[in-house]
């Protein structure tokens, strides 16, 4: 079946580099991931949704905001890091619930009040702080929702697991909503895992007189949750970086979200013992054919791929040479029919093939988040409910 190119009226809106976000990807994920826990999810869209776009992300997964009702079997929240994402996220219209995951400071509390945020807390001053608050609205409880932080290992951020004893008389003053513990090795060590399950039942044992019926625990990140086989625990799953299909996307079966592209903007033939791209680390040992892709690591297309990185053109692998530079990568396209104008993916799907994010990053020597959220805002991302297999070229 012939496709249709796939902006064939907005061609001069994509002449350089862009995003493709696929977002039936990410419902289909966190359809998968729903399944797996057992329980709700707190949709993790920190980092601009790590880096593929919060809003457009919350809205796909069916929360509710002033244009839309909240979807069958949307999550129970998203979780940002900071106040900006939040206030991005109020200011779009999002009016489901949000959760503040990173401690925020004491001057911070009344912003994330006025935002409708539940925070994070661990700290009895700041408890009895947020006390004073109040509600957030007529019906609302007389003390606004919050989720207390522990810390059982990871020692970033929480009351320690053995010292949430000092917490009693505050949680007394001011129960939480929710009580959750973050993992650090889950995915690498079900034993540390299982360490951490022992520390955070022995705290909520300690604060169990204290700590209304119906308080909601939580604790499994994407590697919680894929760690298990009989669900994850308590009342929610915090998945981040499985719902954007950057870890864990062969075992689960979860379908790539961000498709990096950049189309072909130069061509030329390179002689046996020519070089290409700064410094010379590449040089030619027979006659070939190079692309310059526009995009380069000031897009987010990381350096530590020179020489290493594979791109799609035409569903064919090609090679990166030399250097990759601020701008633009050039690439060997030697084995493949390529035109000026042609779509090159550098993450993603094109025809049969697939450069996922895990194998990309593996092949930058960094992590699935550092690729992810390194993406940057000078590449537009453009959104989808569904993306072809196959990109054919310009007209």
């Amino acid at each position: 079946m012939a496709l249709s190119p796939i902006y064939p009226t907005r061609q001069s809106d994509f002449a350089r580099a862009w995003l493709d976000v696929d977002l039936g990807a990410v419902r289909h994920n966190a359809a998968v991931l729903r399944a797996r826990a057992g329980v709700p999810l707190l949709a993790m869209v920190k980092a601009n949704g790590y880096g593929v776009g919060a809003v457009a992300v919350t809205r796909a997964l069916g929360l509710p905001f002033d244009d839309q009702d909240a979807m069958p079997g949307a999550p129970w929240a998203v979780g940002i890091a900071t106040l900006d994402e939040a206030e991005s996220l109020r200011e779009s219209g999002c009016r489901g619930r949000i959760v503040c995951l990173q401690p925020l400071l004491a001057q911070e509390l009344p912003r994330a009040h006025a935002l409708e945020v539940r925070p994070a807390l661990h700290r009895a001053h700041d408890i009895a702080h947020w006390a004073t608050l109040g509600a957030f609205g007529p019906g609302h409880p007389p003390v606004a929702p919050w989720h207390l932080s522990i810390d059982t290992g990871m020692a970033r951020a929480g009351i320690r697991w053995d010292q949430v004893v000092t917490l009693v008389d505050a949680l007394r003053a001011a129960p939480p909503e929710g009580v959750f513990t973050h993992f650090h090795s889950a995915d690498e060590s079900v034993a540390s895992r299982d360490v951490q399950d022992i520390r955070f039942a022995d705290a909520l044992r300690v604060l169990a007189p204290v700590l209304p019926d119906g308080t909601m625990r939580h604790s499994d990140n994407s590697g919680g949750i894929v760690s298990r086989e009989a669900g994850s625990p308590g009342h929610l799953a915090r998945p981040g970086i499985a719902l954007y299909a950057g870890l864990f996307a062969q075992e689960l079966g979860l379908r790539q979200v961000a498709q990096l592209r950049a189309r072909v903007i130069d061509l030329r033939d390179v002689h046996p013992g020519e070089t290409v791209s700064y410094g010379a680390t590449w040089t030619a040992a027979a006659p070939c054919r190079v692309a310059t892709l526009a995009s380069g690591y000031a897009d987010g297309y990381r350096r530590h791929l020179s020489n290493a990185g594979v791109v799609l053109i035409n569903g064919t692998r090609c090679p990166v040479l030399g250097r990759v530079t601020m701008d633009m990568i050039m690439v060997d396209v030697t084995a493949v029919s390529c035109e000026m104008g042609d779509v090159a993916t550098l993450l993603g799907s094109d025809g049969r093939d697939e450069l996922p994010v895990e194998m990309v990053a593996g092949l930058a020597g960094v992590s699935p988040y550092e690729l992810l959220t390194g993406l940057t805002q000078r590449v537009p991302a453009v959104y989808h409910d569904a993306l072809p297999l196959s990109f054919p070229s310009p007209q």
